[in-house]
């Protein structure tokens, strides 16, 4: 049984063990396992103190769609696909469906979780004629490149910010934080940590770095113990099936129109940027084109559905798939093993509250270093590649969004091909995307 698995993951094709892609599964777990908790809180509107109680999602039916969606999600993705991605709900758009279609627009969560089912169908839709896949091949390499070093910066920029090293400023936009205070500090450990692992080559550094950082805190007080190893599972009841019973109230509202598209626009590019950069990064990248691409994105695509049925946003694949990588991960085992995780969460759920931002954060900054060194394969010479490039690159962080950042570049890159009077090389679905992405920017984005 072992050699066969080893065998339908291609263990030795690809040099890699059990052993590796556990301990990589195990990082991007811990990677992700904040979601678990942010999503519940979001989704709930907790922090709006005078929003209707009657209104609000159950945050613990939440928390089980949580685990139960990036379970399902990340071992599909890894027994199909293959890939050593994992999805969950997506950080995002969960906001964009708390604040602003629930709470701003007063669109009810049930009928909010029903568009997100709509989207998911569009997607799989557009998996099963295989245009989706075409679009990603189509992406000319540079920009494929620029994606994958634009969330480098991003995610480097959302451990710094979630950490507190980096904090707003109304003067400067972001300066500096109080580098004196505790968690604040256990950051900066777990970083100097986690780059003397790396730097001595240990693979499961990313990993280690993570698990010495929540010792330290809960040693020193910074984080809090665990009140107890085992809890009980909570009852999904109030958010199970309510996207589908109120699939009729999308097509009913001419709001929804705007909030279906834009769940499919930012889920669209966000899992494709992902995906492209995951790949690039664990090496899975022949030829500027994905093998196995209409797999991942078949899944990605039915865990949309699955996930809004359970009760959740958006599920996508998780850009911090690339702790992971960087720990070794290069198959679905790796994928596999973080969805076992999720279900095994359900009941030690106690247990995960010592991952706090002072844990993930080094592993974020850290891997953004990893991912940011695609930037040297663009070919920066060429002012008509530089310019969309560097703007995908730098709109990701300073927009605090992966797809506003690809859909920058993605309509520049057309205008400066052109200028440089090489229409020639630019694909026509090229084209396409600039309009849609000139119609995102200007009616949809939110």
């Amino acid at each position: 049984m072992k050699e066969r698995i080893s065998n339908y993951f291609e263990f030795n094709k690809l040099g890699t063990s059990y052993r590796q892609e556990t301990i990589a599964g195990l990082t991007t777990f811990l990677a992700m396992a904040y979601i678990l908790f942010v999503n519940p809180s979001i989704l709930s509107l907790s922090d709006i103190k005078d929003f209707p109680e009657a209104l609000r999602m159950n945050k613990e039916a939440i928390f089980v769609a949580t685990s139960l969606a990036a379970a399902y999600g990340s071992i599909l993705m890894g027994i199909y696909a293959k890939y050593p991605i994992a999805l969950a709900p997506g950080m995002g758009l969960n906001a964009f469906f708390a604040f602003n279609v629930v709470l701003g627009m007063g669109i009810p969560w049930q009928t909010a979780l029903a568009g997100v089912f709509v989207s998911g169908i569009i997607f799989i839709i557009l998996s099963l004629t295989g245009l989706r896949e075409q679009i990603i091949n189509a992406i000319p390499i540079e920009l494929k490149l620029a994606i994958g070093s634009g969330i480098g910066f991003f995610i480097t920029f959302v451990g710094l910010k979630n950490s507190g090293i980096i904090v707003s400023n109304p003067a400067t936009f972001v300066s500096l934080g109080k580098l004196n205070e505790p968690a604040v500090l256990l950051t900066i450990f777990g970083l100097v940590i986690t780059v003397v692992l790396m730097a001595r080559k240990i693979k499961a550094g990313v990993f280690l770095g993570m698990i010495i950082t929540a010792i330290a805190g809960m040693i020193f007080g910074i984080i809090d113990l665990p009140s107890s190893v085992v809890g009980p599972v909570p009852s999904i009841a109030p958010t199970f099936g309510q996207a589908i019973k109120h699939i009729p109230d999308v097509f009913s509202s001419g709001k929804m129109f705007a909030v279906v598209l834009t769940f499919f626009i930012v889920d669209f590019f966000d899992a494709t940027g992902t995906l492209v950069a995951v790949a690039n990064q664990a090496g899975l990248l022949k030829e500027n084109k994905l093998e196995r691409a209409g797999k991942a994105l078949m899944v990605d695509a039915t865990a949309v559905v699955v996930g809004s049925t359970l009760g959740t946003s958006t599920t996508t694949s998780y850009i911090e798939s690339t702790a992971g990588v960087a720990a070794g991960g290069r198959t679905g085992f790796s994928a596999v093993v973080t969805g076992i995780l999720f279900l095994l969460a359900l009941f030690f759920a106690p247990l995960l509250g010592v991952v706090t931002a002072a844990v993930t954060s080094p592993a974020l900054i850290v891997v953004g270093v990893l991912m940011v060194s695609s930037i040297g394969q663009i070919d920066w010479k060429k002012f008509e590649i530089a310019v969309p490039a560097f703007f995908t690159i730098i709109a990701m962080p300073l927009t605090y969004s992966i797809a506003t950042g690809i859909a920058v570049g993605f309509i520049f890159y057309p205008i400066s091909m052109i200028a440089a009077g090489k229409t020639k090389k630019i694909h026509p679905v090229m084209y396409v995307l600039f309009v849609v992405f000139l119609l995102f920017l200007a009616f949809f984005r939110e």
